[in-house]
């Protein structure tokens, strides 16, 4: 079964992706049937939905852009849990983000292929309290329309996923607290996975 991450950064390899990178180490930790794999959004162009209503048709778009790369991947009967990583830009999800949230709709429409998956939410603010936790409820919203299994990081914090604060200097690698709830986070997306599959 896999776990997969979506770094929704514009900025390739940066802090969102580190903490989903430790996410995943974690995840791979749970159980030996888990496997995993980090998509990023940066260097993707990935277009707003438009509601032109293409994707009932099929997993189609009117978009032949970066998205529609990603699908595969997203439509896969192996996948069985799904982490969603943003930074925090005025106090809420990039564009990216929002973006690829919206077209994920062609899921929706195409039998709701991520029902059942177990989501997970993680962002990256420029300060402690710059906005993570609404970031993440907003990426939980989306992930309730599919109807997905939510968690938070699990015990002893149960936050809302993994927020975390980025040093303009040092990134992320000085939040030891962000960095273990990434952590947490990608150990509790795996271990329920694990336990919905029966694996």
């Amino acid at each position: 079964m896999k776990i997969v991450a979506v770094s929704c950064s514009p900025r390739q390899g940066k802090t969102t992706y580190q903490a989903l990178e430790a996410a995943l180490e974690a995840a791979e930790q749970v159980d030996g049937a888990v496997t995993t794999e980090l998509l990023e959004l940066a260097g993707r162009e990935v277009k707003g939905c438009v509601a032109c209503g293409k994707c009932r048709e099929g997993l189609v778009c009117t978009h032949a852009d970066g998205f529609m790369e990603l699908v595969p991947t997203l439509a896969d009967e192996n996948l069985a849990g799904l982490i969603i990583g943003t930074p925090v830009y005025f106090g809420s999800v990039t564009s990216q983000c929002k973006a690829f949230l919206d077209r994920c709709v062609m899921l929706r429409r195409n039998g709701f292929l991520l029902r059942d998956l177990v989501g997970g939410a993680l962002a990256v603010g420029g300060v402690r309290n710059g906005g993570q936790e609404y970031a993440m409820q907003i990426i939980h919203a989306a992930m309730l329309c599919h109807d997905m299994v939510v968690v938070s990081d699990g015990k002893p914090t149960a936050h809302f996923g993994a927020p975390l604060w980025s040093d303009s200097e040092t990134g992320v690698s000085a939040d030891d607290v962000g960095l273990e709830t990434a952590r947490n986070l990608g150990r509790r997306v795996a271990e329920v996975a694990v336990r919905l599959r029966g694996a």
